[in-house]
């Protein structure tokens, strides 16, 4: 699929707003996300205390023993529980929560979100109002698999992704329930509901 051609906002409405600059399709986010979030560190206001690589808004709250690694913005009125680990480049967009023992890498989660607690969210895109009961997972990789390669669903065509690391495009209000696991390539649409102990494989 050509650049451009995937409209994102179709399925997270507030991405256009928040990276207007970004223009190419999701799946590359991922890779991408620690030279997108080293650009935008530079530019933040003084309501942003940064060290290093890491920008945490002043409205946010941080529990002890959390672990940030590289790229990281915390946006304002967000919350970290304790032993919650980011890495690889993550984006979080106001108001969000990232329970206790959760791990995100390299992801993008947009505002009002909540991840639980013990969820794990790889190289994926998290709509805003989204909520990811107890011990979710979105997988990002086909560990089990001798060919790495990621497919989705998007209408009736099956398209086979440029990269070997993709977890899931997760459109506004969804909800994700307790130990649902989504497979690498998962496309949610707005307003999807994921059962609890769901596996989720589009491809």
């Amino acid at each position: 699929m050509k650049n451009n051609s995937f409209d994102i906002s179709t399925y997270i409405q507030r991405f256009r707003t928040v990276f207007p600059e970004y223009t190419r399709d999701p799946w590359y986010i991922p890779s991408e996300m620690e030279n997108i979030l080293a650009g935008r560190i530079r530019i933040l206001g003084p309501e942003y205390k940064v060290h290093g690589s890491i920008a945490i808004h002043q409205s946010a709250r941080v529990e002890e023993h959390v672990i940030l690694k590289g790229q990281v913005i915390i946006g304002a009125g967000c919350f970290i529980g304790a032993h919650a680990y980011l890495r690889g480049g993550v984006f979080l967009d106001d108001n969000c929560i990232v329970g206790p023992g959760c791990e995100v890498k390299s992801a993008m989660i947009f505002a009002n979100s909540a991840l639980a607690h013990f969820n794990f969210v790889g190289d994926s895109i998290i709509g805003a109002g989204v909520n990811m009961e107890a011990g979710s997972v979105i997988a990002n990789h086909y560990n089990e698999r001798t060919d790495k390669t990621i497919h989705m669903m998007l209408g009736n065509e099956r398209m086979t992704l440029p990269v070997t690391k993709f977890g899931a495009l997760v459109g506004d209000r969804t909800k994700i329930g307790a130990n649902a696991v989504l497979s690498p390539g998962t496309l949610l649409k707005p307003d999807s509901v994921v059962s609890r102990l769901a596996l989720i494989e589009q491809c």
